[in-house]
């Protein structure tokens, strides 16, 4: 039988407390090998996404070679789902976190012609909110991808 291990966690950060905490940026889609996949609230890119690792690390030294290979092909993996839903023309990668440090990555589709084509993205340009139902749908879509 495999050693349980205590998982770190930090109850003040929206990733570890989920619920009203994460709730004021996005909404869980679901779990993946090592991570959880959670959309951002903010659609002013559509499809934009949240790739956050399990524990509450800080940087991707924090976790052994293994666990990060395993982050990786989780981004991958929600990546290929945003690209089979929304067709981008290019998913940008933003890996921060010196507000709140937990391991996390954004995925933001982007598209020629439209907003930010070019330019680094903003982090929350608070311009595109959308329905329950819209968000719902979005949701079954990237789950139906994966």
């Amino acid at each position: 039988m495999a050693e349980k291990r205590e998982i770190d966690m930090d109850m003040n950060c929206g990733y570890c407390a989920g619920g009203e905490a994460l709730a004021k940026f996005g909404i869980k889609i679901c779990d993946l090998t090592v991570s959880q996949l959670i959309l951002f609230k903010e659609q002013s890119h559509p499809g934009r996404c949240i790739v956050a690792y399990k524990d509450h690390v800080s940087e991707l030294i924090d976790i052994s070679d293994e666990e990060r290979n395993l982050f990786f092909a989780d981004v991958a993996r929600a990546s290929k789902a945003i690209h089979k839903v929304f067709n981008p023309d290019k998913v940008n990668y933003g890996a921060y976190g010196d507000g709140g440090c937990h391991l996390h990555m954004h995925l933001v589709p982007k598209y020629k012609d439209e907003f930010e084509w070019g330019q680094t993205f903003v982090m929350n340009p608070d311009k595109v909110h959308l329905t329950d139902e819209e968000y719902n749908e979005i949701i079954k879509k990237i789950k139906a991808a994966l």
